[in-house]
Order: C-alpha cells, then structure tokens, then sequence
C-alpha cells in the first residue's frame, strides 16, 4: 500500500530545493569564488573559444568528447562564460527535480549529486537520458556523441529484440557523426586519436576515481545491462551504464539517481505479490 505524501513536508521539500538552486545559480552568474569555476562545464563552453583537444581527463578546459557534442552546444557555448556556466548548471539542477521531485533536496546528502552539479559533467543528463530512453531510444545518443562506452545500455534493446528502439538510437548518433564530421573531419581525427591514446586512469589529476581499468569494468557493465534485460529490472540499466564509464569519477555516480523513478515505475507497474519489474 502506497504511503500518501505529506503536502506540508512536500511543499517545504519543493521549496528549499528550489531556494538552494536559486542562490546557486545566482553564485554561478555573478562569479561568486569558488563557485567561478567548473571544470567539465568549463571544457565544454572552451571548445568555442580555442583549441578543441589538448588537455588530459580532468584538467580544467579538456575536452574529450566527440566534436558533435561540442557542435550541438554551439549555440550557448557562444555565450559568455558566467552565462553559460549558469545555464549548464541550472540543466543540471532540472535534472535533478526530474529524476527524484521531492527527493531531490535529501538527495542532496549523495555527494555524487552536488559534486556533478558543481563540476558541471553530463552525469545527470545521462540519468535522465536512460529515464526518458525507455519510450523514446533517441535519447542514448547523448552517451554515444560523449563518453561513448556507456551506450552500452543500449544492449537493453538488443536483449529484448526492441530492433526499432535499437535502431534510433543508433541511427540518430550516426546522422549527428556524418554531420559532424562533414563540417570538421580535422577534430574527428584529432578526437580519435585522443581515444586511441586515452587511459581509463588518468595521472595527476584531483578527485577520486575507481582505479579499474574500462578492459575490466566493459564487460562486467555488458553483463549486467544484458542481465537487467532478461530479468526486466530496468533499474539495473543505470549500474551497468556507471561502470561503462571511460574514468569512474566519484560523481560518476550520479547516474545512479536514475535507478529511483525507474523502481517507482516498476512499483506501481507490478501486481501484488508478483516481482518488481519494468517491461519499458
């Protein structure tokens, strides 16, 4: 039996949620220090503003995803930094209320989750691109034009035989590659070459990563999004996308956020008695 919400605890929850994002996202405009900088939103919005690849995982400004990534982001990345950084950051904070709604101020107790919004990565995005991919497979072209081995979810589809599914998401990521490369096949070289030479471990760089490396964790990931198919527990998908990541950041785990309204939708799917799934 579902516990009926509180409306008073669910209107302060909403409320300061959203008095926290406000000030933070008045921080980022006005460039209060620290809240200046962001290292991954800073790699990004730096791709309009000088050389596309050059820097190693985690340094400020290094880019590494694919040039359509930073071609798609063109129209913000144009912005002024304070400007974009505030825009990237409140993406994130939507996200966030997305995912979890009244959740998403304890959520905030997940370290994960303040740390992928300060440092401005696509982790949530990618929670709430496997949320929203189950009934619309599009979405996992984000994984594909970015980090690349996390569109292992994608084996969801194929486990479950969901060709068409299958089909457009990857016809999508194909459409934004022969643009992208049509307009500048010179940074797809170069970002190839950065992937050929790239460590799933990378050296003098702050922050806590899983020192594991992506040969080890790859297949384990394959292995539970294929698993999750078969089972139909669509909630596992997120598990198997964070452990396909090229470098498994401490807020790399912010994905996991996706595994809260994916077991919500199972909950209420099930019948009484009978396992949890979602057949999405």
């Amino acid at each position: 039996m579902r516990t009926p919400q509180h409306p008073l605890i669910s209107r302060l929850a909403r409320d300061g949620f959203v008095a926290i994002a406000v000030a933070f996202l008045a921080l980022r405009l006005l460039q209060v220090k620290p809240w200046d900088q962001s290292v991954d939103a800073y790699a990004y919005w730096s791709t309009a503003h000088g050389a596309m690849y050059g820097q190693v995982a985690g340094r400020m400004g290094a880019y590494l995803y694919s040039p359509a990534f930073a071609q798609l982001l063109t129209p913000i990345t144009a912005l002024p930094w304070p400007v974009f950084a505030t825009i990237w950051s409140g993406l994130n904070l939507a996200a966030v209320w997305y995912l979890l709604g009244r959740w998403s101020l304890p959520a905030m107790l997940f370290l994960p989750i303040p740390f992928e919004i300060v440092s401005g990565n696509v982790h949530l995005l990618y929670a709430a691109a496997i949320v929203v991919g189950f009934r619309a497979s599009a979405s996992w072209a984000l994984m594909l034009i970015t980090k690349v081995t996390p569109g292992v979810g994608l084996l969801w589809f194929a486990v479950r035989r969901e060709w068409g599914a299958l089909a457009v998401a990857l016809g999508l990521a194909a459409v934004l590659t022969a643009v992208s490369f049509l307009l500048d096949p010179s940074a797809w070289r170069a970002w190839l070459d950065i992937l050929l030479a790239s460590s799933s471990t990378p050296a003098q760089t702050p922050g806590w990563f899983l020192p594991v490396p992506l040969l080890v964790r790859l297949p384990v990931a394959a292995v539970v999004v294929a698993v999750a198919a078969w089972l139909r527990r669509s909630w596992l998908v997120p598990v198997g996308v964070v452990l396909a990541m090229p470098v498994l950041w401490l807020n790399s785990l912010a994905v996991l956020a996706a595994c809260v309204p994916l077991w919500r939708v199972a909950r209420r799917a099930a019948p009484a008695g009978e396992p949890i799934a979602l057949s999405a």
